[in-house]
């Protein structure tokens, strides 16, 4: 026979499940629960705490704990690099991943701080510079509403972007177009680039700062953006909630037989 808690918690996941308990609602306060003969305090609270490990719901101080939303943000693939986007108007990638979501957003609710630092041995070889440089780096806390969906750090070697928008610490994309923009406008216009993915436990730091429930893992990001020459001009680390994100991929099928090898590796 199952434990209380576990009877409770399969009872409440059902209903969010069938759609009887909506996205966004508020489950009860735990006293409520208990007042209504639910079980102790300690019951559910082990239930609440079992259905936020299974990715239900999600508990907050101020908010208690409220239904998860059932749609993921999408996180497009190459569309959200298109230069229609970034060069003639004024869409930086995590806008046209809410645009193409159907989600409301703000520019602000990108903020950031710029900081010049020493190449790590990821960040150097992502770059291809020698470790221990002076690099720029500009992070990034990407929020949808109230709620984090991820961070994301660029590096930039110094000389591409010294006296630029980019190292300017005002919160918000780096001016109209974002940080490809200004890349463009400095004369490095970007032409392909290679993302790795892999998933990861996140470290007490991103567990707070994503604000995520027990045991939800993350998916890590490396970006590195190239010029039509093969420069490096952008470096980018990413750490993304893995339940908050439907990661969407649009690509031709290459076909190298009569492409003459002409594709250039990591283009994306």
């Amino acid at each position: 026979m199952a434990p209380k808690w576990r009877e409770l918690a399969d009872r409440i996941a059902e209903q969010i499940r069938s759609g009887e308990i909506q996205p966004g609602k508020a489950l009860p306060q735990i006293r409520d629960q208990v007042e209504a003969g639910e079980g102790s305090k300690s019951t559910v609270h082990q239930a609440y705490k079992a259905l936020e490990a299974e990715g239900l719901v999600t508990s907050s101080r101020g908010h208690g704990t409220v239904v998860r939303p059932r749609t993921r943000l999408k996180r497009l693939g190459i569309a959200r690099y298109d230069k229609v986007k970034w060069r003639d108007g004024d869409e930086v990638a995590f806008i046209a991943d809410r645009v193409a979501s159907g989600r409301a957003y703000k520019r602000n609710e990108q903020t950031q701080s710029v900081s010049r630092v020493q190449a790590s041995g990821l960040v150097a070889e992502g770059l291809g510079v020698p470790l221990g440089s002076d690099v720029y780096a500009r992070a990034r806390l990407v929020k949808e509403g109230t709620q984090p969906t991820h961070t994301l750090t660029s590096y930039y070697r110094p000389e591409h972007v010294e006296g630029t928008r980019i190292v300017d610490p005002t919160p918000g994309p780096a001016g109209r177009g974002g940080g490809y923009r200004v890349l463009y406008d400095a004369g490095y216009e970007i032409d392909h680039m290679k993302e790795a993915l892999h998933a990861r436990i996140p470290t007490a730091d991103e567990t707070k700062l994503l604000q995520l429930p027990m045991g939800e893992p993350v998916v890590e990001l490396h970006r590195t953006t190239y010029t039509a020459d093969g420069t490096v001009v952008e470096f980018a680390v990413g750490v993304h909630a893995a339940s908050r994100f439907a990661w969407e991929y649009e690509f031709k099928v290459p076909d190298s037989a009569n492409d003459n090898g002409s594709d250039k590796e990591g283009s994306a």
